[in-house]
């Protein structure tokens, strides 16, 4: 019974939001709000910096809120005078990584972020929420936003951009826009060759080879004054546009960039949905973050491996599945709570995630046995910890380098959030 009150629930509540047309609520520009997060282990807030337009919304105009509940935050735009939520997106932080590690449990910091959402013709609310350790989203910020007192961000950068693949209108397509980082304006030759490399890889893939046709494609020539990135671990330190770096909490391989200011505003000048970061180095690295960014090293013999495995988490928001990894986190997940991510299972609520896609014979939990190695199945370990998380094949491109592709709860995923994502 309660299983089917919470669906009717949820049936009313798209009912609701779907009420709410593009053309009704929106022009067809968007408007940023940047924002920083500050706290520590405990405890977070957020500080308003500044609102402002930008010229372009690559989005969708029919999926305009959240369908997947996805994220560790989620923020809502609400039209003062009707009260309608008129737009919703998930998200996940860099800031939220770092409050599971060792510093956050005696320092607080701050983080940069923003969120974009096609420009309100009238009068709209804004609302963060973060999601608690038990689960629920709880309000951390609201805000009430004139579109008519604000003004076309002037910090928005002029780098120039091509479209090489073009597969129709952004608002029914997934525009990923792949921005160059430490590559001199000398080297955008090598750029173009290597975000190239990237995307025939990401096709020779599923769902990506079967769903070519929604996706388009954009390069941003974003240009450093110095090639490469940098490696705080080696003392070596870059110019950079975009800022990014090794070593990110203490993690030799993760690779990512804390200035989230500057990669929206080097992202703005095309539509998009997700952003590709390539950075002009040889050493193994990466990081991907729902609804934030993917960024990968372009030079390493694994590169192309890692740069997919990245965008699974920023375009599909899918977890980790290996276990047996060192990292910075310490429990990053709530074994007492199913989690978020579609490809990880706590066991709490199984009907929830991939169990309609298993064979009926095949147990749960399933043995890591030979006999199961291309089975759908439960497989304890995943998200950090070999133990209370369960992950739904014994290896994917989520798990290792050396995984042919994504395992078909994965492709599964991806392909629904592309479907969101193009309609």
């Amino acid at each position: 019974m309660r299983a089917l009150l919470f669906l009717s629930l949820i049936v009313i509540c798209f009912s609701c939001t779907e009420e709410a047309g593009y053309e009704q609520f929106f022009d067809d520009q968007s408007m940023r709000v940047d924002f920083i997060f500050y706290g520590n282990a405990e405890n977070e807030e957020i500080k308003l910096e500044k609102i402002t337009k930008e010229p372009f919304w690559g989005g969708s105009k029919t999926s305009l809120t959240e369908k997947l509940n996805y994220g560790e935050y989620k923020f809502e735009i609400i039209d003062q005078k009707s009260e309608r939520i008129i737009y919703s997106q998930s998200f996940c932080t860099l800031f939220e990584e770092w409050q599971t590690t060792l510093e956050a449990d005696s320092v607080y910091r701050e983080f940069s972020q923003s969120v974009l959402f096609p420009l309100p013709k009238n009068k709209a609310i804004i609302k963060i929420y973060s999601r608690a350790w038990e689960g629920n989203f709880k309000e951390l910020f609201k805000y009430e936003i004139d579109p008519n007192e604000y003004v076309l961000n002037t910090e928005l950068t002029q780098h120039s951009y091509t479209k090489i693949i073009d597969n129709g209108d952004p608002a029914t397509k997934v525009d990923l826009v792949f921005l160059a980082e430490g590559y001199t304006l000398e080297e955008m030759d090598k750029f173009e060759i290597d975000a190239q490399r990237f995307i025939d890889y990401m096709f020779s893939f599923e769902p990506y080879t079967s769903q070519k046709e929604k996706f388009n494609i954009w390069l941003v020539k974003s240009a450093s004054l110095e090639s490469g990135t940098d490696i705080p671990g080696d003392s070596i330190f870059k110019n950079t546009v975009l800022n990014s770096n090794f070593y990110t909490f203490g993690s030799e391989r993760y690779l990512t960039t804390e200035d989230f200011t500057a990669v929206r505003d080097a992202a703005s000048v095309v539509p998009y949905d997700d952003i590709c970061i390539l950075v002009n180095s040889e050493k193994y690295g990466g990081g991907g973050i729902y609804n934030h960014y993917c960024i990968s090293s372009v030079d390493h013999a694994l590169s192309n491996e890692v740069f997919i495995h990245e965008l699974g988490h920023s375009l599909g928001g899918l977890g980790d599945e290996y276990y047996n990894s060192s990292t910075a986190y310490n429990d990053f997940f709530n074994l007492g709570i199913e989690p978020w991510q579609p490809n990880l299972t706590t066991l709490v609520n199984f009907d929830l995630k991939w169990k309609s896609l298993m064979n009926v014979e095949t147990p749960i939990p399933t043995p890591r046995e030979e006999q199961y190695k291309k089975t759908i199945g439960v497989y304890e370990g995943g998200g950090y910890v070999n133990k209370g998380m369960y992950s739904p094949y014994i290896d994917c491109r989520m798990k290792t380098n050396e995984a042919k592709g994504f395992c078909p709860v994965c492709q599964d995923g991806i392909a629904k959030v592309i479907s969101l994502k193009s309609k």
